[in-house]
């Protein structure tokens, strides 16, 4: 398990931030992943100038999200059906859509306003959460509430050019689909996603450290 990141610096996140936004197009957002940021982190993150954070754990994100109000709110893990509705009123995205059980409970607990992402195993990867690329149009069609994009994670690799293809590839099924975001690229291929379409990237490591 990773270690939780400590005795952050405001004005070095804002450095890294800002380097980071320069290398950006305008149209990409940039998302704090801050699974490992504790509660008592958070308000370095918001003195640096980040707006939007996504936290992976439902009762982290409630806590989090209570503390700090003035930030914007995804959430970006691996989504369980049964946490659908705790984390609902603190979030504008769910970046995880990938099951039936997830999409009874966002009938159940969503407005005609909630968004979500649906997360494509775009590598069709064996055991891995997300939608088949050919079961897409039929679970946007079962959606109870608005898709407003797609989510992936490419397969692991050093170099951040092999996940070129699986980022196109995704642009390709959201443009296929008419959907206008797509969340993917993460510290180590952000780049990558920019060019081939992201409009949020989820960053770790490389803005805080």
């Amino acid at each position: 398990m990773a270690e939780l990141i400590t005795g952050l610096d405001a004005a070095k996140v804002r450095a890294n931030l800002e380097r980071i936004r320069a290398e950006l197009p305008d149209t990409v957002e940039i998302l704090a992943a801050v699974k490992y940021v504790p509660l008592e982190e958070m308000g370095t993150l918001e003195d640096a100038g980040i707006t939007l954070v996504g936290e992976n754990r439902a009762q982290d994100l409630e806590a989090k999200a209570t503390a700090h109000p003035g930030l914007r709110w995804h959430f970006i893990g691996q989504l369980q059906s049964r946490k659908v509705k705790q984390i609902l009123p603190y979030v504008e995205l769910i970046h995880s859509v990938a099951s039936d059980s997830a999409l009874r409970q966002l009938e159940r607990h969503g407005t005609p306003e909630t968004e979500i992402l649906v997360e494509v195993n775009i590598a069709r990867e064996e055991g891995k959460a997300g939608i088949d690329p050919g079961d897409l149009g039929a679970f946007i069609e079962r959606c109870p509430v608005t898709v407003a994009g797609l989510m992936t994670m490419p397969p692991f690799a050093a170099d951040p050019e092999a996940s070129r293809p699986y980022f196109a590839a995704l642009r390709e099924l959201a443009g296929a689909h008419d959907l206008r975001h797509l969340s993917m690229g993460t510290s180590q291929d952000y780049r990558v996603a920019a060019e081939e379409g992201a409009t949020i990237v989820r960053l770790g490591t490389i803005l805080y450290a």
